[in-house]
């Protein structure tokens, strides 16, 4: 098995993330610094070490949805004292990672799991998975700027892919927009947003895989479901 595979079956890291942390030299396999992406182990007879912390896979996965509050950062933890998700989820004792991306000023729905394999198919881009947000922004778009944003954009020279988005209300100086996208680049929505000269004030995400916020209040978690864990699987061909 590849070592950034088995960090992420392990609840580590994402496959993305465990490979930096093996280019920065921090993880050892029978006493020795691995610096090469792409090494293969046998995860019953090699010994993994993270940091001077011994990796084993947890014959548990564990699966959480939570309605995350803005302030909060999409991580387990910070060099400087912020404040991360973690922190709303204490008596929770398995160790999860977020499954792809909600920037600290945004809120709504976070997937997080320890399930490796699960995590880094729901975030590949080949799987199109679904993810609905609700984003006021300021001004009020017209149809053509939704056609913009619909037929997608170009942001650091790649252009966006398509998407859905329509104007659901509106107050003077402000719109109210449900967007679709099936990406998960970084701050995706409010750089879209943006692109079309109408920036992000607020954005929730409502809806993730299938998954919504329903008698979840903010701040609140739980874990998912047999069923819906089920169903994620057999959308990204796991089951």
């Amino acid at each position: 098995m590849r070592l950034n595979k088995f960090l992420s079956h392990a609840g580590v890291a994402s496959r993305r993330e465990a490979d930096r942390l093996i280019a920065d030299g921090r993880v050892l396999v029978n006493g020795q610094a691995v610096l090469e992406l792409g090494t293969k182990i046998d995860p019953e007879r090699d010994q993994v070490r993270v940091d001077g912390r011994a990796v084993k896979t947890d014959s548990n996965p564990v699966y959480v949805l939570l309605n995350k509050p803005a302030g909060y950062l999409v991580t387990l933890k910070d060099p400087f004292g912020r404040q991360t998700v973690r922190a709303l989820m204490p008596k929770l004792k398995a160790r999860v990672f977020p499954v792809g991306r909600l920037d600290a000023d945004s809120e709504g729905l976070l997937l997080l799991t320890n399930d490796g394999e699960l995590a880094h198919r729901l975030a590949h881009p080949r799987f199109e998975v679904k993810k609905t947000y609700v984003v006021r922004v300021k001004g009020v778009p017209d149809k053509e700027s939704l056609r913009h944003l619909e037929q997608g954009l170009p942001i650091e020279g790649r252009k966006t892919a398509r998407a859905r988005a329509e104007l659901v209300s509106q107050k003077p100086g402000e719109g109210f927009l449900r967007i679709e996208i099936h990406e998960g680049r970084k701050r995706e929505v409010r750089r879209m947003c943006e692109a079309i000269g109408h920036p992000v004030l607020e954005l929730r995400r409502t809806e993730y895989a299938g998954l919504t916020l329903k008698h979840l209040k903010t701040g609140d978690w739980r874990l998912l479901t047999s069923a819906e864990v089920a169903r994620l699987k057999h959308l990204v061909d796991l089951g």
